[in-house]
Order: structure tokens, then sequence, then C-alpha cells
């Protein structure tokens, strides 16, 4: 009998029955209605949705950055919200590096210096060259914000989110503020941390075409989980076109 996918994959994220709530009376939201899935240790999962589906409150709940209005969520065999400030800060700082649309560099430090922020205060990282190495920028570490271009600007975003070695990856519309040419760039520097790290990934995007790199893709609406869709035969970033 052939295995299935919860049988062969390691489950690294266990959301179970997750809302989300802000707000109360009138003025009272609902972020997440009722979510339920796993996330798989080495996958990239892209998450597909309008605007207001979900996708964000989701992402910021498993990294740890807001807590969960009912259900639950594991990380490996850890309830994250059952921990307390402390906990979770501890959690985001050595297990999850994050990749925002806007890359919040320091504007007076290098690239080198920038990335070194994180590796000073990570349990075991990488070298700050190393890091950069991964993202082909290792020959504009000595480089200001200023002297790098948008695209180079967020592979350092990158290289600083994956020097503490993360167990996991999550990137929030990282190529919302690129062209595409730039924006696949940025996309194959995402898919080769994946490949040579293995970091479990979830990215947040409204390009439907960025889809074809993913292992699977989890298609948000109204704050729940509308479908669960395996991409059978992924495609090289290079390959990209929208």
């Amino acid at each position: 009998m052939m295995a299935t996918e919860t049988e062969t994959r390691h489950v690294v994220f266990d959301v179970h029955d997750v809302t989300k709530v802000y707000g109360s009376g009138p003025s009272e939201v609902h972020a997440l209605r009722g979510v339920t899935l796993e996330l798989y240790a080495g996958q990239i999962s892209v998450l597909l949705g309008p605007s207001g589906s979900g996708k964000s409150t989701f992402l910021n709940i498993i990294g740890g950055l807001d807590k969960p209005t009912s259900g639950y969520v594991s990380f490996e065999d850890q309830q994250l919200n059952e921990l307390d400030e402390a906990g979770l800060t501890a959690y985001r700082r050595e297990s999850v590096g994050f990749v925002f649309q806007f890359y919040n560099l320091i504007p007076s430090l290098t690239a080198l210096e920038n990335v070194a922020l994180v590796t000073e205060i990570a349990e075991n990282p990488m070298s700050p060259e190393e890091a950069l190495g991964i993202v082909n920028l290792k020959e504009r570490m000595d480089h200001f914000p200023s002297e790098l271009s948008g695209g180079e600007q967020q592979r350092v975003a990158i290289a600083r989110a994956i020097a503490k070695r993360p167990r996991v990856l999550l990137c929030d519309e990282p190529t919302g503020a690129l062209d595409s040419k730039t924006g696949i760039v940025v996309i194959q520097a995402l898919v080769d941390v994946n490949e040579k790290l293995g970091t479990t990934t979830a990215l947040i995007t409204h390009n439907v075409a960025i889809r074809k790199i993913a292992d699977r893709v989890i298609h948000f609406r109204d704050g729940q989980v509308q479908e669960i869709e395996q991409i059978g035969e992924k495609i090289e970033p290079s390959e990209l076109r929208w």
C-alpha cells in the first residue's frame, strides 16, 4: 500500500482549529476562522489568497509574533500558545527567520554588518560571509543598503534571516516591491536556501505564478483554508513568468 503524505513527512507545524479575533463588539474582526493544517519539514508552502483572507495573521501566529484567540499551534512538540513572552522570544530567536516585503536594513551598516547583527545573538550561527554567499552576494558585502538594488537588499534580508540557521523561514510578500526580473532572483535565493539548509518555508504572495516553485499551495479565503494543492512537478525559478 502506498504511504500517505503524513506518513512520510515529518510534521513541523500542527495547526488545529485556530481562530483569531481582533477587537470586540461591532468592530470585531475575525481574521482566522478555524484553520487546521500541517506544514512539513523541508517543504516550501506558498500561501495564496486575496487581501484580508488571513494569510499574514496565520504567518504571524506560527512565527510567534501573535497568539491565537482559540485553537492551538504546535511546533515540533512545543505548544506555542502556552508560551509566555520570554518563551516566544526564545522561539523566534532560535527557530524562525523572517523575510518581509520591506527589507528593514540599517542604512548606516554594510550588508555584512546587517547580517552580523543576527549572528551575534544566535546560538549556532553561520558566518555572515557564508550567509551572504548562499544568496550570491559575497562580492557586495561591504556595500551599504543605499548602494544596493532592491533585489540585493532583499537578498541581504534573506541572508540575515538564515544566518542563525533557523528551522523555519517565513516570508511575507518578499517580492511584492520588486519587478519580475528582480523578483525571480529573490525567489531563486529562497529556493537555494531551502535546498541547502532544509528549512521549512512558508511564503505569502499575491502572485499566482510563484506557486509553481512550491511543494504545496495553501489557498486562503475569508479566514479559512479553502484548498490545499499539491504541486506534482515544481519548476525552476528561472522558468517563472509573471
